[in-house]
């Protein structure tokens, strides 16, 4: 069968990709396979079974000491007014984790490892344990789908989900995440449900209302799933379609407050741990972190190109594409349309709308019968399938592309992606160097400069006004940046256009240390000026730009960095430069700066 062939091959590239082309678990710090959010999920684990401490924390600093899983800060819990520490996320990602942990826990110290939670055996543990439900997930998912689909349909997507989306990623790499593990609880609660409404047997009951709960104490917000067992078998939302369900619940009662009551068991859970630590039932654990309901970021989440849904998995809008044939001829279409269209809400709802499209893997699996019955239909009709094919092959190219700069490339940068270099570097393996600039900038000339003309120059070798340090870069007298020196005095000259369309200003700048912070690292900002108008500079700038310094140094590197703005319409007669440092204790060395118009 074609659908077994591909899962194979899925799997072989799971398999690779989680274990040779970036072994998470080899690496240490935040880049470790238990760092970030997936520490915080599983702080749960070490607390109870190694330190027997799920109030206070007491060896919090000794791992973040030894293991840094989160820098310096313990972003794992927060304090409570009764002096504990509540974990900030919920507990179901530790439940699922506890078999691998348990498994590590034995075996490390045997195999000459500290038992103490995160060395080297739990890092693997979680590893593979994602990477065993991924598989899972894909077999139970491939089983799922031929109950609907033919198995040519299912090959495809199997196909376009782990090769051209970034369920790549996320099952094979960042797989400690909750999102392949979820995509296999939906999976499960699909093909349970399915199975329930065939002859209502009690077994599948409980199995609905375990993974229902299961995917509830994983994110909270996923309770939504409890839609899709609701709502299963409605073709449309018309009064008799409605009045069909309840009289099918209700002559079906029992099994479905059975699944309700195993539901409730397990979010009980959660419940418990809160009651127990913090002496409330009910704890909010993300601060000032929420939901904007009534504005929900829909686009921003979506096409934003720092972290935009479908600028960085592009296959799934083949997806969204796939809900007008699948309104017309698919099956469950209520429990699909509701529950998709609800959980893509309630995630760009969320005011950190940037931590981007990996909220979306976990419904894949609902979004994947769309999908199915768009492959169908491309099937059937060649010249659907002659546009839709280069098309999924471009995106698959482009899934591998993404996926290779997140961990191995140079490109991709999560925090300062703009549409200027979102375009320029999209599906390319190597850039001209100025190119780095458009992530602070959206003007860059590129070519040779035409009739350059040289209007200001300053070594600071006359400048008193400046901080110097001697023999710094050419051998001469250098500015300096630093934390006790957070900015220079600015530099100014007078211009205007005169006829020219771009001015370039340029410096040479040195650092030891890089500082990798982002929002510490030391600024080049060049401005023009209308000191035609009243008040401070800043109420005074026409146009501004703003390099951050290390962005494009190396350690103990010497660079002329320059800075490109193409000149507006608007009247300006000045211009200033300065040198910003924004927090780092990094020490910028500075000189040698020019100015062009061209």
């Amino acid at each position: 069968m074609y659908s077994r062939a591909i899962y194979i091959f899925s799997v072989v590239l799971l398999l690779y990709t989680s274990f040779f082309f970036y072994p998470r678990w080899k690496q240490s710090t935040g880049n470790a396979t238990i760092s970030w959010d997936v520490s915080g999920y599983y702080w749960y684990l070490p607390s109870a079974f190694i330190y027997h401490d799920l109030k206070s924390q007491t060896f919090k600093d000794i791992i973040l000491a030894r293991y840094q899983p989160t820098g310096s800060d313990f972003q794992q819990a927060v304090k409570q007014p009764n002096g504990n520490y509540v974990m900030k996320y919920s507990s179901g990602m530790a439940v699922m984790y506890l078999p691998f942990f348990l498994v590590a826990h034995l075996l490390a110290k045997p195999l000459g490892y500290p038992p103490d939670g995160f060395s080297l055996p739990y890092q693997f543990a979680i590893q593979f344990g994602g990477f065993l439900i991924s598989m899972l997930g894909l077999w139970y998912l491939r089983k799922l789908l031929l109950q609907f689909y033919s198995d040519r349909v299912v090959a495809i997507v199997l196909f376009l989900l782990t090769f051209g989306t970034n369920y790549l990623n996320y099952a094979a790499v960042d797989n400690g995440m909750s999102h392949c593990w979820l995509f296999t609880i939906y999976v499960f609660l699909l093909l349970n449900t399915y199975y329930f409404y065939r002859d209502f047997k009690m077994k599948y009951a409980i199995r609905v209302g375990l993974l229902v709960g299961l995917a509830t104490l994983t994110r909270p917000t996923d309770a939504i799933s409890g839609l899709i067992p609701l709502l299963w078998g409605m073709e449309s939302v018309s009064l008799s379609a409605i009045k069909n369900q309840w009289t099918l619940l209700v002559r079906n009662i029992r099994p479905f407050l059975i699944a309700v009551v195993c539901a409730l068991l397990v979010v009980s859970v959660q419940f418990v741990y809160w009651k127990y630590v913090s002496g409330h039932w009910l704890v909010y654990s993300y601060g000032d972190q929420g939901f904007s309901w009534m504005h929900p970021h829909a686009l921003l989440y979506s096409f934003n190109y720092r972290s935009g849904w479908f600028n960085y998995a592009p296959m799934l809008l083949l997806g969204v594409a796939g809900f007008l044939p699948f309104i017309r001829s698919g099956k469950n279409k209520v429990a699909v349309v509701c529950f998709f269209f609800l959980n893509y809400y309630i995630v760009s709802a969320w005011d950190i709308w940037w931590y981007g499209g990996r909220a979306m893997v976990q419904s894949y699996p609902v979004l994947l019968f769309p999908m199915a019955s768009l492959v169908s239909v491309a099937l059937d009709r060649k010249a659907v399938l002659l546009l839709l094919t280069p098309l999924a092959l471009l995106f698959v190219y482009f899934n591998f592309w993404i996926t290779w700069q997140y961990h191995r490339g140079k490109l991709y940068d999560a925090d300062a992606m703009t549409k200027a270099y979102y375009l320029r570097v999209i599906g390319r393996w190597d850039v001209p160097r100025r190119t780095l600039e458009l992530r602070d900038v959206t003007d860059l000339y590129e070519g040779p400069p035409c009739a350059m003309k040289l209007v200001y120059q300053n070594d600071f070798e006359k400048d008193t006004g400046v901080h110097f340090t001697h023999n710094a870069i050419h051998g001469n007298t250098s500015a300096i940046m630093s934390n006790s020196i957070q900015m220079t005095p600015v530099l100014t000259f007078p211009f205007t256009a005169a006829g020219a369309q771009w001015l370039r200003v340029q410096g040479t700048f040195r650092i030891g240390a890089k500082e990798w912070t982002i929002w510490n690292m030391p600024q080049f900002i060049v401005r023009l000026i209308d000191n035609t108008k009243g008040g401070d500079e800043e109420n005074r700038i026409v146009k501004e730009n703003r390099i951050k310094i290390t962005r494009l140094l190396g350690e103990n590197q010497t660079m002329d960095i320059a800075t490109d703005l193409k000149l507006p319409p608007r009247k300006y007669d000045m211009v200033s430069i300065l040198f910003w440092d924004a927090g780092s204790d990094k020490e910028v060395i500075i000189d040698d700066i020019k100015a062009w118009a061209f």
